[in-house]
């Protein structure tokens, strides 16, 4: 494994969700941030934000079902709902009662589905703001990649394992600006982290998330729409899956929309700009905190 993967899952531990042991890192001190990773990677992602983020927050960042460091099982019907669930257990089972949130990809949606719980009473840890990077908040809008909908459709068991990392660094750099691409040598602990514990047998089954946003459109939509936590999206616009596009329709349902764009920034903003995902994140939770 290499030594930024090493250290990374060195630093963490893990904790049990109904038989699965689920990896989590958790640094700094101050209020609580919760981080939730995309698809099809893991907390890693977060790895260039986390030391300024670290500074000022409690931050916690567990790796999904299916992902990262935590179990794959390869015989299992993965779920946005599961995946919700498990934040929660974590939380509870940390002692954290409320906290900061900031998600990005497949955890735009997993924050959508806490937000709805808290909009129904529901227990659980409470959310007090949320920020938002790229991810497909809203169906209508979404534009899943070709390789995406090859992985989710019935052809997925068998595409999945003939995913070679040639196939996934493509896919990849199409989401990223045309000049914050990752290097050979960025994309590597990535691929890793994917194929870590047979990850390639799994991946398509984690990614029928796609079709949960389908299902339960209205219900996110509406938790963004009638929420009272604070929220704040950031965005890459030229992300071809929920860039600019996204925005739009972000600012068409959304009352009272806090949106900041990264210039030239596509899919992995907190990767491709890091200074601005911070900056912005920071500036966002502090004024919620100062109010």
């Amino acid at each position: 494994m290499r030594p930024e993967l090493t250290d990374w899952r060195s630093r963490g531990d893990y904790f049990d969700h109904d038989g699965h042991r689920i990896f989590y890192i958790r640094e700094g001190s101050g209020p609580t941030l919760l981080l939730v990773h995309g698809y099809p990677f893991n907390s890693f992602d977060w790895h260039r934000i986390w030391p300024e983020l670290t500074a000022h927050y409690d931050v916690i960042a567990p790796d999904m079902l299916g992902m990262g460091f935590s179990d794959k099982p390869i015989r299992h019907h993965y779920s946005v709902l599961e995946h919700a669930d498990m934040h929660q257990a974590l939380l509870s089972s940390l002692g954290v009662s409320e906290t900061l949130l900031l998600a990005h990809d497949l955890g735009v949606s997993v924050a959508q589905e806490l937000l709805a719980r808290q909009l129904e009473g529901a227990p659980g840890p409470h959310l007090d703001a949320v920020v938002l990077l790229n991810g497909g908040l809203f169906y209508e809008t979404y534009r899943p990649r070709l390789a995406q909908k090859l992985l989710c459709s019935p052809l997925g068991h068998v595409a999945g394992p003939l995913m070679t990392s040639p196939i996934i660094t493509a896919a990849v750099r199409e989401m990223f600006g045309p000049d914050t691409k990752p290097t050979d040598d960025e994309m590597k602990p990535l691929l890793e982290v994917l194929y870590y514990n047979h990850g390639r047998f799994v991946s398509h089954l984690v990614g029928r998330f796609v079709g949960e946003r389908q299902t339960y459109r209205d219900r996110w939509v509406d938790a963004l729409v009638r929420t009272k936590v604070p929220l704040r999206l950031i965005n890459g616009p030229l992300d071809p899956n929920s860039g600019a596009h996204m925005v739009v329709r972000y600012r068409e349902l959304v009352p009272a929309p806090d949106v900041v764009s990264l210039p030239g920034i596509g899919h992995w903003p907190q990767l491709e700009d890091p200074a601005g995902v911070t900056e912005a994140t920071l500036t966002f939770l502090r004024s919620v905190n100062s109010g």
